[in-house]
C-alpha cells in the first residue's frame, strides 16, 4: 500500500492526465507494478510456511472459529475481489483522472484567493529525461497539495482492517456497471442489434448474470465489514 502511494504521488503531478499521450505506458505500469505487489505477497505468505496448507473448499466449518455464515460472507466476498482484479487497472487509471477536476477546482479557488502568492503562481520546471525532451512544469502549490492529498488517503486506506472486504465492495460496485452493462449497451447501439434477436438474448442473459455477481459480491463484502466493525484495530490489516 506505501509502494502504491508513493506511485500515486508521482502521478498526481502530471497535468491532464487524460490527454497525455502516455497514459497507456502509465497504465500498464500500474497494472504490473500491482500485480507484483500482490504476487510477491503471496510468495513471502507460502514461504514463511514451509508446507502447502489449506484445501480447496478452504477453512472447514467449525475450525478457527469460523461459523457457517461466515464462510458464505467469504465466498461472496471473493467474488467481488474477483470482480475487482477483472477491473482493476481501469478503476486504477480513473481514479487518477477523476481526481484531476477535483485539484484544478480548490488550486483554482486557492489561485484567486491569494494573487500574489509565489506559492500559488511561480511555475518551476522540470526536464524530463526522455527522448522529446519534454518538461514537468509545477507551482509548489500543486506538489504540496497533491501530495498532502495523496499521503492523507493512503493513510486512510492502511488504517482500514479489512483490506479485502474493501476491494470486494468496490469490484461488486464496479464491475457490473462499467465492465459488463455499459460495453454491452453500447455494443447493441453501435452493432443494430434488435429486441428479441438471439444476440440480444444472450447479451442480456450475460449482463443479468453479471448483475447478480454484483448484488451478492456486495452483500458479502458489506456482511464482512459490519462483522469486523466489532472488533477492528486500526493499521493492522486482515487478509
Amino acid at each position: 500500500m506505501i509502494i502504491f502511494g508513493i506511485l500515486e504521488v508521482v502521478l498526481s503531478q502530471f497535468p491532464n492526465l487524460e490527454k497525455i499521450t502516455l497514459i497507456s505506458v502509465v497504465a500498464a505500469v500500474m497494472s504490473f507494478a500491482y500485480s507484483f505487489i500482490g504476487l510477491s505477497l503471496c510468495i513471502v505468505k507460502f514461504a514463511s510456511h514451509h508446507s502447502i496448507r489449506g484445501t480447496i473448499l478452504g477453512v472447514k466449518v467449525g475450525v478457527d472459529s469460523v461459523s457457517a455464515s461466515t464462510k458464505a460472507w467469504h465466498s461472496l466476498q471473493a467474488l467481488g475481489n474477483i470482480s475487482f482484479a477483472y477491473t482493476y487497472a481501469m478503476l486504477l487509471i480513473e481514479i487518477q483522472v477523476y481526481g484531476q477536476p477535483i485539484y484544478a477546482k480548490y488550486e483554482g479557488w486557492l489561485a484567486k484567493k491569494w494573487p500574489e502568492s509565489v506559492f500559488f503562481h511561480h511555475v518551476y520546471t522540470l526536464e524530463l529525461p526522455l527522448p522529446k525532451r519534454q518538461a514537468l512544469r509545477f507551482t509548489a502549490c500543486k506538489l504540496v497539495l497533491r501530495t498532502v492529498f495523496v499521503v492523507v488517503t493512503t493513510v486512510i486506506s492502511l488504517m482500514l482492517p479489512f483490506f479485502n472486504a474493501i476491494l470486494g465492495l468496490l469490484g461488486a460496485v464496479a464491475f457490473w456497471p462499467l465492465t459488463v452493462y455499459y460495453p454491452v449497451t453500447v455494443y447493441m447501439a453501435q452493432a443494430k442489434i434488435k429486441r428479441g434477436e438471439w444476440t440480444w438474448v444472450i447479451l442480456q442473459c450475460l449482463s443479468m448474470a453479471a448483475l447478480v455477481v454484483s448484488l451478492l459480491a456486495a452483500i458479502g463484502s458489506v456482511a464482512d465489514i459490519a462483522q469486523r466493525l466489532k472488533y477492528v484495530t486500526i493499521f493492522k490489516i486482515e487478509l
